[in-house]
């Protein structure tokens, strides 16, 4: 797979005020396929939109059904996404927003017919992303249209109140088809048989089983992802309860980094290039939780990665475990052998 030069034409983090009224949110620099917004300086639910699931959101701190966005999320545009309306939760006066943006195949999917099922794919192959979609049966594949065995499917049921049951590549215990995380909530990783089915992660599929978790319980969202060089890497690493915490190598200059402790309870981190925008002012959000943006700074992101700057068990206890999901800003050095640069 080639290198990814220039990220932000697949992934854009885009602060914004509300307005109390029509709201023309630009220079995301692409359509995006699927936004998560949230409020930045209010108590307030993520927000989760999807091409493919048009017209409806999901919360990402909660295990509630879908919901209509109405005229709140009017639309995804060439250059950004359209808000209205004065919900405080989306686009309250001046009030303060981060929303993450991902490009999929600028379209509401395709039918894949990779699995035993049938789903519907929108897939940015170059960027390694995917959002799909099928209606869940007992112990069956769903192709997810990434061409490589993903590295992190998280997935919700639309109609159901369930966790958003997620794997990770670097979540241990049982068979890797066992293995699972819930994106909205602190508990650590578990284990439970076959809770993937016994088909697995493979380069065309993913199982998935006749368990009352996020399976067998109606309509059914997984956003995929792979490892694309430059762009995108997805691991883990063992904290130190140290100030000079843990450093861990990318390959890129991150604009996304999100976070989770495996061996035990504690929230998810989302940090980003974009709110206050340097170091060592990188302040976090919880998936997990409606909290307002959190000012501790506990990473650095580099060159080349990020760097852990906390004793504390939220990111960087003794020898505790965690995942990551990280997404570039620029790579170390493109094919135009210009190199990143610290913040």
């Amino acid at each position: 797979m080639a290198q990814i030069d220039k990220p932000g034409l697949h992934f854009n983090t885009k602060l914004y005020s509300g307005n109390n009224s029509t709201n023309a949110i630009t220079g995301v620099g692409f359509r995006p396929d699927w936004t998560w917004l949230k409020p930045r300086d209010s108590a307030d639910n993520h927000r989760l939109m999807d091409a493919v699931n048009s017209g409806t959101y999901l919360v990402s701190n909660d295990n509630r059904v879908e919901a209509s966005t109405g005229s709140n999320f009017a639309s995804f545009d060439t250059d950004g996404f359209t808000l209205g309306g004065s919900d405080t939760g989306w686009n309250g006066s001046s009030n303060n927003y981060v929303s993450w943006n991902w490009k999929a195949a600028n379209s509401s999917g395709s039918t894949n017919n990779d699995g035993s099922i049938a789903s519907t794919v929108s897939v940015n192959s170059t960027a390694g992303f995917s959002i799909v979609t099928w209606s869940s049966t007992t112990n069956a594949t769903v192709g997810h249209g990434l061409g490589a065995k993903p590295d992190m499917v998280i997935t919700k049921s639309t109609n159901n109140a369930t966790n958003w049951a997620t794997w990770h590549k670097n979540l241990t215990g049982g068979n890797e088809q066992d293995r699972y995380v819930n994106l909205n909530t602190t508990a650590a990783d578990d284990t439970y048989t076959n809770y993937w089915g016994t088909g697995g992660f493979t380069p065309s599929v993913f199982g998935v089983s006749n368990n009352s978790f996020h399976n067998n319980i109606g309509n059914m969202v997984a956003y995929c992802f792979r490892s694309i060089p430059g762009y995108s890497k997805f691991g883990g690493y063992t904290g130190n309860d140290n100030v000079d915490g843990a450093f861990v190598y990318t390959g890129f200059k991150p604009a996304f980094v999100m976070i989770k402790r495996t061996d035990d309870t504690d929230n998810w981190y989302i940090y980003d290039n974009k709110r206050d925008g340097y170091n060592v002012d990188n302040d976090d959000l919880h998936p997990n939780t409606t909290d307002t943006e959190s000012t501790d700074d506990k990473i650095d992101l580099l060159s080349n990665g990020f760097k852990l700057r906390v004793a504390n068990n939220d990111v960087n206890g003794n020898q505790d475990t965690y995942i990551y999901m990280a997404i570039a800003e620029n790579p170390i050095v493109g094919s135009n052998n210009i190199p990143a640069v610290a913040r």
